[in-house]
């Protein structure tokens, strides 16, 4: 398995709580009540964005700086090629 580390920015929302965006991957976003439910959702949203990305044969984005942001780490199987 391959782990990478994506930048994960975090804002507070609107309505209420907050959200989550991950800029090398457009449109992967998150929401939750609390920064950790956030983290959490996008999390989520990040592994199947890459699994998707692995299943279609595309590369998997590399993040250019992770520094003076948040990052957490996703782990990542690729599906095996038939």
């Amino acid at each position: 398995m391959e782990t990478t580390q994506y930048i994960v920015r975090i804002h507070p929302a609107a309505e209420g709580g907050f959200w989550a965006e991950v800029p090398a991957l457009p449109g992967c976003f998150g929401h939750g009540g609390s920064v950790e439910l956030a983290t959490l959702r996008v999390r989520e949203a990040m592994e199947c964005h890459l699994a998707e990305l692995a299943l279609a044969g595309e590369r998997l984005p590399v993040e250019k700086s992770p520094r003076r942001s948040y990052a957490i780490p996703v782990t990542v199987r690729s599906p095996r090629m038939v």
